[in-house]
């Protein structure tokens, strides 16, 4: 039943074979990363929308974090951390026109109990993991305006 009521509608899935998501696949430039967040959000992006061979639309993007403490003991150490962060992203045409805009935002945490270096190690995978949910947010966005782009 279900079928057929979805077989009246214009519904086609986004990363089926010639979806709407295929037109971004190879076609998208990342501006070149000159930070390790950016290093790890373009290569998500890369990731995600293939590496540019033909590009159509160019991505530029800047990257903003914050890093909160928000476990405190009774003594005033800190021992937990959130890392927000903020993306601005602009999609223009290869000729600078603007085609689409957004903001991508979230945040991720990590324990700062334990030795320096896995405190550190901590700090550096909650950097990774932030700009790869960062980079997904991008992407759904992207995915979702590609039918107007064309």
């Amino acid at each position: 039943m279900a079928g057929a009521a979805l077989a009246g509608c214009t519904f086609t899935p986004a990363y089926a074979p010639g979806g709407p998501a295929a037109a971004l696949q190879g076609a998208v430039r990342v501006d070149s990363p000159d930070t390790k967040d950016g290093f790890d959000l373009v290569e998500r992006l890369e990731e995600r929308l293939g590496r540019p061979s033909n590009p159509r639309f160019n991505l530029s993007y800047q990257i903003r974090t914050d890093r909160v403490g928000v476990g405190v003991t009774p003594e005033n150490a800190i021992t937990r951390y959130h890392l927000r962060g903020r993306i601005d992203w602009q999609l223009s045409d290869m000729d600078g026109n603007r085609l689409t805009e957004g903001v991508a935002q979230s945040f991720t945490a990590w324990s700062a109990t334990g030795s320096t270096v896995s405190g550190l190690s901590a700090e550096e995978d909650a950097a990774y993991r932030l700009m790869r949910i960062l980079a997904d947010q991008i992407v759904t966005r992207l995915v979702a305006s590609v039918g107007s782009l064309r």
